[in-house]
């Protein structure tokens, strides 16, 4: 990849990483458990649509099972209030993270590159997934120690009120609590909402396409460049070499 003009390499002082489809191949294996309760869900509301996993990963990748539950009530002319949308939440929460717990298991090429990466910048986390999940996930694919708790921000739990990407508030939160602001922080992401949160947040944004479909790769990176990041990778190595290794070789 060539990074763009506008992404300041040398600026950059904290990793701030979307977590789902990017850190660990968890779209696919969510998406399976989600389109259970989300077709559930739907019955329940007496909505006859039913919707395929790889339907709603193709329409939500990026936002949160609260943003789609009201979306998808909203696009069918149901109502739902706010004491059953939050039986769902959980019920999803539950669900997925039970799944996910099984699904996922350690990978090297992304746990390699991102210990070499933690020796030089702190690493954050900035998803619209719960707490919860996010912990299940680190977990199962060996990433606890290289995303303390105290730098995972969850725009499920870490705000007064939830949100969900491109909201930018998730990404405003971290940036005031690592009290970093523009090319301090450079967020890698691999879905559209979360480079536009990034980005309206004020920060560098990388795609990384690594876990997306080899069908769907080249579709995404244009979005995702579209969107508004300065470049987009195909692996945590590329970041490696880019932000590690070439600066080690200039000194």
């Amino acid at each position: 990849m060539t990074a763009s003009a506008e992404l300041d390499l040398n600026a950059v002082e904290v990793l701030l990483c979307d977590a789902d489809g990017n850190l660990f191949p968890s779209e696919e294996p969510a998406f399976e458990a989600s389109a259970d309760v989300t077709n559930r869900l739907l019955a329940h509301l007496g909505v006859e649509r039913r919707y395929t996993a790889v339907e709603l990963r193709l329409a939500t990748t990026g936002k949160n099972f609260r943003t789609t539950a009201v979306d998808l009530a909203t696009a069918h002319r149901a109502s739902i209030d706010s004491a059953t949308l939050e039986w769902w939440v959980a019920e999803e929460k539950r669900r997925v993270t039970a799944h996910l717990s099984q699904a996922l298991s350690p990978d090297e090429g992304v746990l390699g590159p991102l210990r070499a990466l933690g020796t030089r910048f702190p690493l954050a986390v900035v998803s619209s997934s719960a707490r919860a999940r996010l912990d299940a996930c680190f977990s199962a694919s060996g990433l606890d120690p290289l995303f303390p708790p105290g730098l995972r921000f969850s725009a499920e739990d870490s705000l007064p009120v939830p949100a969900s990407k491109p909201d930018p508030a998730i990404y405003v939160h971290a940036g005031e609590m690592l009290d970093i602001a523009g090319t301090q922080g450079l967020a890698i992401e691999d879905a559209v909402p979360g480079v536009q949160s990034a980005v309206a947040a004020g920060f560098s944004v990388l795609g990384n396409v690594v876990f997306v479909p080899a069908g769907e790769r080249a579709d995404r990176a244009a979005a995702l460049s579209a969107a508004g990041a300065a470049g987009v990778i195909t692996s945590w190595a590329e970041l490696e070499r880019m932000l590690v290794l070439r600066p080690a070789l200039a000194e």
